[in-house]
Formats: structure tokens, C-alpha cells, sequence
């Protein structure tokens, strides 16, 4: 038996985990910005956020504020089996920013037929929920 959008939208969307290292993010997010962790010794941009830079190994990092821009690197359109609350089909980018680093977040507002691999993206930010903001792209 199938569910109404109404209840589907009811029902939230999962909550982050969030640690130590990738709390930075989180509360980039909820103001809008998207930050990356940047190797203080080195200047590697890194996401997701780990304790230690990958090229230097150094320890010492701080949170920059990425263009939000990039490029589609890959994607996946979901279609089965549906999870409350997303809606389908619902394409998921990986996105490889300006800065390097690649991000994974919902694609929106690109007609299925038009999704194609190295098209230009810009970060958009979405409040879906009440109080809750979501990393999205469209395209620029």
C-alpha cells in the first residue's frame, strides 16, 4: 500500500552524523556556507573531513569556504525502493568543486533527459524542514 506525499513529507529526513571532525561542515550548512577542511601545513583541500591531511599527514587544519562551485563528476538517479521522505526518481550528484574536493548531495532542478557528466553545478541551500537546511546543486 502506497503512502500520500503528505504523509511522506511528515515523516523527517535523517539526521547527519555528525563528529568531532565534520561538525564544521554541519554548521556551515545551517548558515548557508559550504565549508571544506584545508590542510593548515600543506593548504590540501579535503571532504569529507578526516583528523589527519592525506598528502602531509599533518594534523593541523582549518575550514574554508569553498565557491560552491563545480563540475558533475557522477551521478545515480534513485528510483526503488522509496525511502520516506524523498520523493522519485531522485538524482544524486557527486560533484567535484573548483577546490578539489568532491561532495555528494541531491541534484535539483534538472529535467532527467539533461543530466550529463561535467555540466557546471553551483551549491544551493534548501530548507526542506523547519530549522533544517540541505546541501543541494543545480545547475549554473
Amino acid at each position: 500500500m502506497s503512502q500520500t506525499s503528505a504523509t511522506r513529507a511528515a515523516r523527517p529526513r535523517p539526521e547527519p552524523a555528525i563528529t568531532r571532525d565534520t561538525r564544521f561542515f554541519w554548521d556551515g550548512i545551517a548558515k548557508r556556507q559550504l565549508l571544506i577542511q584545508r590542510c593548515s601545513s600543506c593548504g590540501r583541500c579535503q571532504h569529507p573531513p578526516g583528523p589527519m591531511c592525506p598528502k602531509c599527514h599533518s594534523l593541523d587544519w582549518e575550514p574554508a569556504v569553498a565557491s560552491g562551485r563545480g563540475t558533475l563528476y557522477s551521478f545515480v538517479v534513485f528510483h526503488h525502493p522509496p525511502v520516506e521522505p524523498f520523493e522519485y526518481p531522485n538524482p544524486i550528484a557527486l560533484v567535484e568543486l573548483e577546490e578539489g574536493p568532491r561532495v555528494v548531495a541531491n541534484l535539483v532542478g534538472v529535467p532527467r533527459a539533461e543530466i550529463r557528466i561535467g555540466m557546471p553545478l553551483r551549491a544551493c541551500f534548501r530548507e526542506l524542514e523547519p530549522g533544517r537546511i540541505f546541501l543541494q546543486f543545480e545547475k549554473a
